[in-house]
């Protein structure tokens, strides 16, 4: 039973530190959708979708109003769309895609993800269709979004589809060119994807996930760093034990959204994304949690140790709170999302390469990057493969979710808006990968890979 304390401490985590819940995601199969009409197998996607999903939108509204606390978004993953359309006779993906946005805006989610293919190993006829429909996709829809797998820890990294990718970020871009680029904000390239992510642009549907399933994303920076300052000037160990503490009770409160969703939707509760969601406003930020430990500003030195600490201490507070944790889990470190790293950036604290040395210790990787927009197909690969390098490395989920911003220099900045907020061009390096890059093939998975 809740004391009374612990109900003030959740009110005054919603109205003072910016606690929400992030995301509930209602992951759904479409593997039984498949058929040789594209017709046919879209209008199965799009009966399904919304028989579903009908009520995903009224139960998380509905959940909000009786817990008081915010559910800020409602979405949806799929199958991966490679998969479930390969066997339909078509020269492009494209229908699906309209079809999912289309769906996605009958049931009212902001998001659905799944337009998305697994090619760490290599790409089937598809793969491939998928991939050549992704920059049209993202142009032409306003909520589907799409993630590729690139690299596993087992099978190493197909630079092929590195190689690729490079060249349909910078397509997706000039297609968005009038949005800044906004489309790239849409696509995610993985290592080690999870298949039961709740969080955009990366969530899609794994092949051994149930029929439908709910997942949920916590959030919480706006928590953490209130505890933190609680503590100033006590030793590393006092630190850890203030973080595990916030983040059990964020957790907590996320499984509690979840299972109750899960139960009024009458579907399998699946899990609890732990990650530390940042957004743009002030006071929600992981760089002023790692700040309020005490560096001047984040990126200087001592970042990544802080960012080390702070991640693993979410993750043993949240895996005391829920048997169920999953997803990414962690802390995210995207740029235009978060006020503290946006201010990290343009103050010269932080640049491209202090942001890959933090990904080593945190969740996710170089996420909402904007960069000047005559920036190399070939140097947003070779950007790419660095980041798969460490998530194949150290058995752990990296991405790249990279703007080349057209039209933009370094000091300039793209405008987003809501939660993908603004980000300020970051430089790059001027030397060439374009070699290294079109080398081609596989880079082998790494000797412990050779684990069975």
């Amino acid at each position: 039973m809740l004391t009374l304390q612990e109900i003030m401490e959740t009110i005054t985590m919603v109205q003072e530190e910016h606690l929400d819940i992030r995301t509930i995601t209602l992951g759904i199969s479409l593997r039984d959708c498949a058929d040789t009409n594209p017709r046919a197998a879209c209008q199965k996607i799009y009966d399904k979708i919304t028989r579903l999903a009908g009520n995903l939108v009224p139960v998380g509204e509905e959940i909000a109003r009786e817990f008081g606390i915010p559910i800020v978004n409602k979405r949806i993953s799929v199958t991966p769309i490679s998969l479930v359309a390969e066997s339909s006779r078509t020269d492009n993906f494209l229908l699906f895609a309209e079809t999912l946005d289309r769906a996605a805006a009958e049931v009212g989610v902001n998001f659905i993800g799944g337009f998305s293919a697994l090619v760490h190993k290599g790409i089937t006829r598809g793969d491939q269709k998928l991939l050549d429909s992704i920059p049209s996709a993202l142009d032409i829809t306003e909520r589907v979004c799409a993630s590729v797998n690139v690299a596993t820890t087992k099978a190493g990294i197909n630079m092929d589809a590195v190689a690729l990718m490079g060249r349909i970020i910078k397509d997706i871009a000039q297609r968005t060119a009038d949005r800044d680029g906004l489309g790239c904000a849409k696509l995610v390239v993985f290592a080690n994807v999870p298949e039961d992510n709740p969080f955009m642009a990366g969530a899609f549907h794994g092949i051994g996930e149930p029929e439908s399933v709910i997942n949920v994303g916590v959030s919480g920076p706006g928590v953490v760093k209130r505890a933190v300052e609680r503590v100033k000037g006590s030793d590393f160990g006092t630190l850890a034990e203030t973080v595990k503490t916030s983040a059990f009770k964020i957790t907590r409160m996320g499984e509690l959204v979840g299972r109750t969703a899960a139960a009024r939707l009458d579907v399998p509760f699946g899990i609890v994304d732990i990650s530390l969601a940042p957004t743009p406003a002030i006071g929600d930020s992981v760089a002023e949690i790692l700040e309020a430990m005490g560096l001047e500003r984040c990126g200087t030195h001592g970042t990544t140790a802080a960012l080390a600490l702070l991640n693993d201490a979410v993750k043993k507070g949240g895996a005391m709170a829920s048997s169920y944790v999953g997803g990414l889990s962690g802390a995210f470190i995207p740029v235009s999302e978060d006020a503290g790293m946006i201010r990290a950036v343009e103050e010269g604290a932080l640049h491209l390469d202090k942001l890959e040395a933090m990904t080593c210790v945190c969740s996710v990787g170089l996420d909402m990057i904007a960069v000047p927009g005559d920036t190399p197909a070939e140097t947003i690969s070779a950007i790419i493969a660095d980041e798969m390098a460490i998530g194949m490395i150290n058995q752990k989920t990296t991405a790249v979710r990279i703007i080349p911003a057209p039209g933009k220099q370094v000091g300039d900045s793209v405008e987003f808006g809501g939660l993908l907020g603004r980000a300020p061009v970051m430089p790059v390096h001027r030397f060439s990968s374009a070699n290294f890059v079109g080398r081609g093939g596989r880079i082998p998975a790494p000797i412990h890979s050779l684990s069975n």
